[in-house]
């Protein structure tokens, strides 16, 4: 009986991995952190200073935590686009509340690579946020030596 039933299984895993895997894959949804409207042909569309409100108020929250910073910057991070510099001023706001320069030095690595071809987009971002950096005693990775790692 034991058998059998290890067996139904196994075939269970068999069949979602070949065909239901490719579904699965195709209808994810879209991420949540703040709630990603965006992503759907219908409805609303958002316009880019109502985007950029949205997230400087979701890093601007007094009581966001390090799981909440990290989720908002991953879901960011996957839209195609790099974040306006009022977005990343907002977020390393959020790392200084939180006293986590790991994750502040982290999203200027990950916008740097977001930036991808695009080399002047990176030195803009960086000058935009230079005041803010210098305020919260923000190194840049640059500074720190570890873009070259």
């Amino acid at each position: 009986m034991r058998d059998s039933h290890c067996g139904n299984m196994f075939r269970a895993v068999i069949r979602l991995s070949a065909s239901g895997a490719r579904s699965l894959a195709r209808s994810r949804p879209c991420y949540s952190a703040p709630l990603a409207s965006r992503c759907y042909s219908h409805g609303k569309v958002e316009t880019d200073e109502e985007f950029d409100s949205r997230w400087v108020t979701y890093f601007s929250k007094p009581d966001i935590d390090a799981w909440e910073l990290r989720k908002g910057m991953n879901t960011l991070i996957g839209y195609d686009l790099v974040p306006e510099p009022k977005i990343l001023d907002s977020a390393l706001r959020a790392c200084r509340r939180l006293n986590d320069l790991a994750s502040a030095i982290r999203i200027l690595e990950a916008v740097k690579d977001k930036a991808g071809p695009h080399k002047d987009i990176y030195p803009y971002l960086i000058q935009e946020l230079k005041p803010t950096l210098a305020e919260l005693g923000i190194s840049t990775p640059e500074e720190l030596g570890i873009d070259k790692l």
